[in-house]
């Protein structure tokens, strides 16, 4: 791996990605298991429960249905993913940084797909004729299906990145300037 793919960051970045690297990649990791979680939650509504599709909402979308149907919000969260994906990257190294980065492949295209129905939303206009937003591989594959599949896809290669991190070499540690798995330092005696 080239000293130029691991420069550290400057700025508030080099933080992130040292020495707030463990929490900020906690934070991160809950959002995205809690968003996965919905997506599961929506299809054992469906397949289990038997809802209508207009009904599953996962948990958060039955109390707040605008949550499920607002393109402004799904959007926004592939955008953040992408950017985050992308921030975190720099306190990875070795096998980790290559899981993450194929992470951060998948939800490259994924936010491509979100972008998609985000412009047909706001612009009236349909891919393919469709009567609503419809994203390209949406053409074959129904919504709620290939969204849980794109959340399924992002999320595992990026907890085995965490694993992997979290197991890293002193080495690889070294390269990013990362604390995360590295043994606390034992505190003095009294």
């Amino acid at each position: 791996m080239s000293t130029s793919e691991l420069a550290r960051p400057a700025g508030f970045l080099g933080p992130l990605n040292s020495r707030w690297h463990h929490r900020a990649l906690a934070v991160f990791m809950v959002i995205v298991i809690g968003h996965w979680a919905e997506h599961i939650v929506q299809a054992f509504q469906i397949y289990a429960l038997g809802w209508p599709t207009s009904k599953a909402r996962g948990v958060l979308g039955v109390p707040f249905p605008a949550l499920i149907s607002s393109e402004w919000l799904h959007y926004g969260y592939a955008l953040v993913m992408l950017v985050f994906l992308w921030i975190l990257r720099h306190g990875f190294a070795g096998r980790s940084r290559q899981w993450w980065n194929l992470a951060l492949a998948i939800q490259f295209w994924h936010h491509i797909e979100h972008l998609l129905l985000f412009i047909q939303a706001q612009s009236g206009w349909r891919l393919a004729g469709q009567k609503v937003p419809t994203s390209i591989i949406q053409l074959l594959v129904p919504r709620v299906e290939l969204h849980l599949f794109y959340n399924t896809i992002v999320t595992i290669p990026m907890i085995v990145a965490v694993v992997l991190h979290r197991r890293a070499s002193a080495a690889e540690h070294e390269l990013t300037g990362c604390v995360c798995g590295l043994p606390k330092p034992a505190l003095a005696a009294s």
